[in-house]
């Protein structure tokens, strides 16, 4: 990943009068919406790019280390070796951002990934996830744990009511507490931004987590009913970039929840790179919190490979 976000003291000027003019944000969601996808040889390359981006992530309750295992073996060989020889991409090293997984699990996956000779991180999400609703001492305790099993990035969790109530001290110093015990562990803080009543609010959680140290905002844990929207998209991409100018330092950005398909992928890259710049276009600054994203990504190279669709037998790994 990039450098570390060292954090700042806790400017409470920065969000006292914060306004997001919400009709002019959908508008431009919608906007956003119709863009006119790339096509042809474009269109694989941002899928590539976007599969480069994946955090490949099972979090069930029914995980086992046989799916964990098989799901590393994806991490490693996202796209089916002939389709990558077919656009001269089979030598370029194409894998996952990382695998995510819960911390019970992550001593599966970085065995999984080290038997297998790559250097994928593992991530585990921790802190309460999905609610947050456990005490702080628990969820410190869960982040040093997972380090402690190998996990080389930490999704956490914020305490929603701490935003809904306008305690943005206790926030700021939740965050910092958390990415104290994450220690060299990359920590990606998120905000379940479908949990925080206004995008207002959105807007502030973002710059608090991002003084309090986080490497990464994200926007969902994909167990609420709004996950990953554009016009929650565009308003903490604002946030990265008013902390860049305040600071210096970049903080990357990941949606998550209900990102299944190559168009939305794709569309998700454009956002950033109107938004943030090419800079960001990289896994150390964008990643995509999804489970079944790769499958649809795939399928669109198979298409633009072979000319016609996928059947099931032909990417059973997906």
């Amino acid at each position: 990943m990039a450098g570390r976000n060292p954090g700042t003291e806790l400017e409470l000027g920065w969000i006292s009068k914060v306004h997001v003019n919400r009709p002019a944000v959908v508008r431009h969601a919608e906007r956003i919406k119709k863009w006119r996808t790339v096509k042809g040889n474009w269109q694989a390359a941002w899928l590539l790019k976007a599969v480069t981006c994946i955090d490949l992530t099972t979090l069930s309750g029914d995980d086992t280390p046989s799916n964990v295992h098989r799901l590393c073996f994806k991490a490693k060989h996202p796209i089916r070796e002939d389709l990558l020889k077919a656009l001269d991409m089979h030598d370029k090293g194409i894998t996952v951002g990382a695998v995510c997984v819960y911390p019970a699990r992550v001593t599966d996956a970085v065995n999984a990934l080290k038997a297998a000779g790559c250097n994928i991180p593992v991530a585990s999400v921790a802190a309460g996830f999905p609610s947050g609703q456990t005490p702080l001492e628990t969820k410190l305790a869960e982040i040093k744990l997972a380090v402690e099993y190998g996990a080389r990035e930490i999704d956490i969790v914020i305490s929603r009511s701490l935003v809904l109530t306008g305690q943005w001290e206790g926030l700021y110093e939740e965050i910092r507490q958390c990415r104290e015990a994450c220690g060299e562990a990359h920590m990606k803080t998120i905000l379940a931004t479908g949990e925080l009543g206004s995008l207002a609010n959105v807007y502030k959680a973002s710059m608090i987590a991002m003084m309090a140290g986080s490497d990464f905002i994200k926007t969902s844990t994909g167990k609420e009913v709004e996950n990953a929207t554009f016009p929650v998209g565009v308003v903490m991409m604002r946030a990265i970039r008013e902390f860049y100018w305040q600071t210096g330092n970049k903080v990357g950005f990941k949606p998550a929840g209900g990102i299944r398909t190559a168009k939305e992928a794709i569309t998700w890259l454009m956002l950033v790179k109107e938004e943030l710049g090419v800079e960001w276009l990289t896994p150390e600054l964008f990643r995509l919190g999804a489970s079944s994203l790769l499958e649809d990504i795939e399928k669109q190279i198979f298409y633009h490979v072979t000319g016609s669709y996928a059947l099931r037998h032909d990417l059973a790994m997906a």
